[in-house]
């Protein structure tokens, strides 16, 4: 009979203490395997999003959530920017930008976003049309993978969009004409693949269209009424006309406006370090550094990981003193079993072993449960981020740092078996075998 045998029966006698060192070991195992697993697709997620860019601009605001709503689509907008007041810095010849991408958002689709932007977006984030073509019309749209694969939209398929970014059919623009999918890009892993692009124009024309119906209701005295399609017609067809042109450039619209400009500068020099604050002390603008702000982000979350991680360091301590516990209190009850393998032609070495694998044993199994339980929350925790940031995570994502924790359990395992293991060893055979079982 192995001595391996021999550890997992032992352990088995006792279901209660074994589960109690099992769940303890599991938790603190899991929860700092949870923590690695979210922190490593969280700066993937970040520093692929950051996509080169140096500076945005917008309304004043919080520079923080001009950062999270423009570059990770994450937050609401802190509010729009006329062209009139920003044109100077949508000029493509400007000396110190060598990539400038307008944003205008304000509407959704089944909780995506659907952003008025230009064909520089594709740039930015090294994206490429997979089907279809880029849009050359009003209410055209082209859509990221993640959009197209979660919503099963096809080329040519039409749909309305709602006010805001939260699902809800009272919200929805049903007397404007509806976007219509005329290309799909190929997956990026990037932001872009949660996005519904569209030209600055459809944006606009769809709010347009609202602003006309609620003047023309507040002049009859009544609400406007979104069941009549027919009935509104002619109200939204010079709006309709106005926008249907050749697309303009966005500098022409003076008298519209976009929520934000991401901005990719030729060279980082003093000129360009001092343009955020220059822009923020002398416009009406807000100019925010995404590098400072997404580190000050990750400063603040990073208080909280490090309270976890101690919490999960804590608790694989304590499983390791209850591991320690339930083996050092058992010999109690086992001194004679252990003389009687002395007896039989066990060795001291073998004594020493046989409790060393007991505290081997549970520190594998503690893992293997979290390691488990951590890969399950994290697929669990990826639905709901799913389905609040249309970010995507996965459970089925596994690092070398999780072989390390292996190494840390398995000594963890070995120092609470050490001093029962040692205490085994010493075991009087004679005196033992005296005082009988």
């Amino acid at each position: 009979m192995s001595l391996l045998y021999l550890s997992w029966k032992n352990l088995i006698n006792k279901p209660l203490s074994l589960l109690l060192s099992l769940v303890l070991f599991a938790l603190g195992v899991g929860l700092i395997s949870l923590l690695l697993i979210l922190n490593k697709q969280l700066d993937e997620q970040f520093l692929k999003n950051q996509a080169g860019i140096n500076m945005v601009i917008g309304a004043k605001g919080s520079p923080l959530q001009l950062i999270l709503s423009s570059m990770y689509h994450v937050d609401y907008p802190t509010g729009n920017i006329p062209i009139a007041t920003s044109k100077a810095f949508l000029n493509p010849k400007h000396p110190l930008f060598s990539l400038t991408v307008p944003l205008a958002m304000g509407d959704s689709y089944e909780g995506y976003r659907i952003v008025g932007t230009t064909d520089k977006i594709l740039e930015l984030y090294e994206a490429e049309i997979g089907e279809g073509h880029w849009w050359s019309k009003v209410y055209e749209v082209v859509l990221g993978a993640g959009v197209a694969d979660d919503l099963n939209l096809k080329l040519g398929d039409t749909f309305k969009s709602s006010h805001g970014f939260i699902m809800d059919e009272e919200l929805i623009h049903d007397d404007a004409e509806s976007f219509k999918v005329v290309g799909i890009l190929k997956p990026t892993g990037s932001v872009i693949d949660q996005l519904i692009l569209t030209n600055s124009q459809s944006v606009w024309a769809v709010h347009d269209h609202a602003i006309a119906e609620e003047h023309e209701a507040m002049e009859e005295g009544s609400e406007p009424d979104h069941s009549d399609e027919e009935g509104h017609d002619h109200d939204h067809e010079g709006h309709h006309d106005l926008h249907e042109n050749a697309l303009t450039p966005l500098t022409e619209n003076e008298d519209q406006e976009i929520t934000a400009i991401l901005i990719r500068f030729r060279n980082i020099n003093a000129q360009t370090l001092s343009l955020p604050r220059n822009i923020n002390e002398n416009t009406d603008l807000m100019a925010a550094n995404p590098a400072y702000e997404i580190d000050r982000l990750f400063a603040m979350m990073g208080t909280g990981e490090q309270s976890l991680r101690v919490m999960a360091l804590i608790i694989m301590i304590v499983s390791g003193l209850s591991i320690f516990i339930s083996l050092y209190s058992s010999l109690k009850d086992r001194k004679y079993e252990l003389a009687l393998m002395r007896v039989m032609g066990a060795s001291r070495g073998s004594l020493f072993v046989l409790i060393v694998l007991e505290g081997l044993i549970l520190a594998v199994m503690g893992y293997l449960l979290g390691i488990t339980l951590s890969h399950l929350g994290m697929e669990v925790l990826a639905g709901f981020m799913k389905d609040a940031y249309r970010y995507t995570f996965s459970g089925a994502v596994f690092l070398k740092q999780e072989l390390y924790l292996l190494a840390g359990a398995l000594v963890l395992g070995f120092v609470a078996a050490f001093l029962p293991a040692i205490q085994a060893q010493q075991t009087d055979i004679s005196e033992t075998l005296a005082e009988g079982k």
